[in-house]
């Protein structure tokens, strides 16, 4: 099974739990640990557990699929189930909120986790080049005028 079939379906068993804010993010090229990171909140401990299970349960019993790693405790509010080139987060609002993964892999594309579409490699990450900035005109300096000598009283004579 593709690490893009399992992560979908990972989204898609967080969804049916009524995860909110699911986010399949494409690593690949970008890390060497994961292809794929799906994010979801849950909004309270027996949501974080259900989440979890479904996901768990739904890919063991429908597709021979196990996690290589479950990590995280109810009470940490961040759940990790770590599957063959794909880690889901399971995460509280806040905690979701405090550690943003999104924003740490702001490079990474998102993708459509409700799209059957087959995923190919990512395209190559080219930089794109700089906008050329428009030259600079010099502007002729204004000369501050001449300072005027002060004038000097002159000393009374006794």
């Amino acid at each position: 099974m593709e690490s893009i079939e399992i992560a979908r379906l990972c989204a898609k068993y967080a969804d049916e739990k009524k995860a909110e804010n699911i986010v399949l993010l494409d690593l690949r090229g970008l890390s060497p640990v994961t292809d794929f990171f799906v994010i979801a909140t849950a909004s309270s401990n027996p949501q974080l557990r259900a989440v979890r299970d479904n996901i768990v349960d739904e890919l063991r019993d429908t597709h021979g699929q196990r996690p290589i790693i479950s990590d995280g405790t109810y009470e940490s509010q961040w759940l990790i189930l770590n599957y063959p080139n794909v880690l889901v987060h399971v995460q509280s609002p806040e905690k979701r909120e405090y550690y943003v993964l999104e924003e740490l892999w702001g490079d990474a594309p998102k993708l459509d986790w409700q799209d059957t579409a087959p995923v190919g490699e990512p395209t190559p990450r080219v930089k794109k080049p700089k906008a050329k900035k428009a030259p600079v005109k010099k502007v002729a300096a204004k000369k501050a005028p001449a300072k005027k000598a002060a004038a000097k009283k002159a000393a009374k004579k006794k």
